[in-house]
């Protein structure tokens, strides 16, 4: 099933590929925009240290990242609304839902939150093993990583729930996904590999701060992002809303 799940999210963008980039093509130019500030700031690497040494540009990219953000959120918020209700943008900008951005920051927030301590609780434990036994360090941080996606993609329901303007408590998605955690665990795992296969192109000229692996970055990032949003409609739409996946 979480192989399943995995297909039809990828498929989902394809698919649609017509709707998904009239929801996020122009927004999505504001985190290119935000690629290339960083980009350039480094004269020709990405160092953002660089640009934080003048205050004028630092004020620049913290403005360009606050609309990056909300770009983001807006992207969101209009996919899952087109996949779970139809919802069709007029133009190339999705509709405006002010309240269920809002809803979907906070409790992305809320989400980060509850990782964030698994990980510091877990972390402490797994430090004291790497160094009593400094090879698991690698398999370690894997398994890290796997968690994250495990909790991410079991609690993340409650953000399309937050997109459609509905109340679903994170311990509410907990047990929705609970009668097929081995499929969540298997969409982890697998999303894991693949960010890892697609971020590999991306050093083919053996230099990742340069102008041709931004390109790769610009183009790669936008379908990522979108396969992401699609995996959690999928999980909404099969676990919430009992939708099936051919």
């Amino acid at each position: 099933m979480g192989w399943k799940i995995f297909m039809h999210s990828v498929r989902m963008v394809l698919d649609n590929l017509q709707a998904a980039l009239r929801i996020s093509l122009l927004l999505y130019l504001v985190q290119v925009a935000l690629q290339v500030m960083i980009f350039s700031g480094g004269g020709g690497t990405v160092d953002p240290q660089e640009i934080a040494a003048t205050p004028a540009a630092a004020g620049n990219l913290l403005i360009l990242l606050v609309f990056a953000v909300l770009a983001s959120l807006w992207i969101a918020v209009g996919w899952h609304r087109y996949v779970l209700t139809g919802e069709m943008p007029a133009g190339w900008l999705p509709r405006w839902h002010g309240a269920e951005l809002g809803a979907y920051l906070w409790r992305s927030i809320m989400i980060g939150l509850v990782i964030g301590l698994a990980l510091v609780t877990i972390g402490a434990v797994l430090g004291i093993m790497v160094m009593g036994i400094p090879s698991l360090a690698g398999l370690l941080i894997f398994g890290m990583a796997g968690l994250v996606s495990y909790v991410f993609f079991r609690t993340g329901l409650i953000l399309p729930a937050a997109a459609l303007g509905q109340t679903l408590r994170m311990r509410d998605a907990w047990e929705a996904t609970k009668q097929d955690d081995k499929a969540i665990l298997v969409l982890a795992l697998i999303s894991m590999a693949a960010q890892i296969v697609i971020g590999l192109p991306a050093m083919i000229d053996g230099d990742t701060s340069s102008f041709i692996s931004l390109i790769y970055r610009i183009v790669v990032d936008w379908f990522v992002m979108m396969f992401g949003i699609s995996l959690l409609t999928t999980l909404y739409g099969h676990f919430i809303e009992r939708r099936r996946i051919d």
